[in-house]
């Protein structure tokens, strides 16, 4: 294990003061159940790493596009905060390989899953912030978010408004959205949301919050419908 966290660290480009932050921000919940004890996992740190990879993003956002509202700014911000976003830098990272997981999780391909490196990720973050500080937080976002704010170069519409002019284009009622699942703790909840539109077939999407639990279930009926946002 030592030998994993070494490696990290080198791809990091930094070492923990604390390497029980390390740990615990690589240590997945189905460890403790496994080894029968209360453990320690990356949930907590998750929740910190959250928020701090939000502040982070939306200060850059912020002082990179000086003349952009709250309606540019907030896209851009769920384009670069959300799963997918966390765990193609946690890809970056190699982060996958130093996860710690239970053998069951470890057979089902818990390494590749998304939703786990995109937990991990946010707690790495937090990690790296209580070991090192804010500066030391920035730096990290900066080296592994940079194709991610290279892609948002162009402000990206907000899905739900583009569904709504594509409904309202077609003088179809406005989309409707339903919560079909919340699942997982008050401090990490999931959401599963379905979008409704008259003549067209509801789609589903999922995330963090039900806001970005409908924007995906926006996109996902935008691409049915053969619009990309």
């Amino acid at each position: 294990m030592a030998s994993t966290e070494q490696d990290l660290e080198r791809r990091l480009g930094r070492t923990f003061r604390r390497k029980s932050l390390l740990r615990e921000a690589l240590t997945h919940a189905s460890v403790g159940g496994e080894r029968q004890r209360s453990g320690i996992d990356y949930e907590r740190l998750e929740f910190l790493g959250d928020r701090v990879l939000g502040l982070v993003v939306a200060e850059d956002l912020y002082e990179r596009f000086p003349g952009e509202g709250e309606d540019k700014l907030a896209p851009r911000l769920n384009a670069l905060v959300n799963r997918d976003a966390c765990a193609r830098a946690a890809r970056r990272m190699g982060l996958g390989q130093a996860i710690v997981l239970s053998s069951a999780e470890e057979r089902t391909g818990g390494r590749e899953k998304d939703t786990i490196l995109a937990d991990a990720c946010e707690a790495l973050i937090a990690a790296v912030y209580l070991d090192g500080g804010l500066k030391a937080a920035r730096q990290l976002i900066a080296l592994f978010w940079a194709e991610e704010f290279t892609a948002v170069g162009d402000a990206p519409r907000d899905p739900k408004t583009a569904l709504q002019e594509w409904a309202a284009a077609r003088r179809r009622p406005n989309p409707s959205y339903t919560v079909v699942e919340r699942t997982g703790p008050d401090h990490a909840p999931h959401f599963l949301v379905e979008a409704r539109v008259d003549g067209v077939e509801a789609a589903r999407g999922a995330g963090p919050s039900k806001r970005d639990a409908e924007r995906a279930a926006a996109r996902a009926m935008l691409e049915t419908v053969g619009v990309h946002v």
